[in-house]
């Protein structure tokens, strides 16, 4: 079922200041343009790397997830893994009758294709999002 990895999710209280280390620090050359979207609670940025990309995310508004992660790390830091997937109705399902807890159904997400999150507890305490494979043409990178 697992697929590539697409990202690796890091919390930031500030992206201004995380774009600043990724491409003063570590020399990251392709930065997309900060989006937001309301319906997540958060606001965005990818660092585009070779072999995948680290997506920076801050907290929009004031019912933000990302709140309470950052209340606990208040420099901000590894929010999530992501994964691509075939199919995410199918990953979805196997995953919940594999005894694992899936967060909410799945959704529109930052790349603007099918998402959904596994909980930490089911995965060796790391937040899993599960992504569908964007078809040709499709996603934002």
């Amino acid at each position: 079922m697992i697929g590539k990895l697409n990202h690796v999710g890091v919390a930031t209280p500030s992206i201004d200041e995380s774009i600043k280390l990724y491409r003063d620090l570590l020399g990251a050359t392709s930065i997309t343009e900060k989006r937001s979207m309301a319906e997540q609670g958060v606001s965005f940025v990818f660092v585009n790397l070779p072999n995948s990309q680290i997506e920076l995310i801050e907290p929009y508004g004031e019912n933000s997830p990302i709140h309470g992660f950052l209340a606990k790390n208040p420099k901000g830091g590894q929010h999530h893994v992501c994964f691509e997937v075939e199919d995410i109705y199918a990953a979805r399902d196997e995953m919940k009758a594999k005894g694992a807890t899936v967060l909410g159904e799945p959704r529109i997400g930052a790349h603007g294709t099918l998402i959904v999150f596994v909980h930490p507890k089911d995965m060796g305490g790391v937040l899993v999002e599960l992504m569908e494979t964007p078809k040709a043409g499709e996603g934002a990178h």
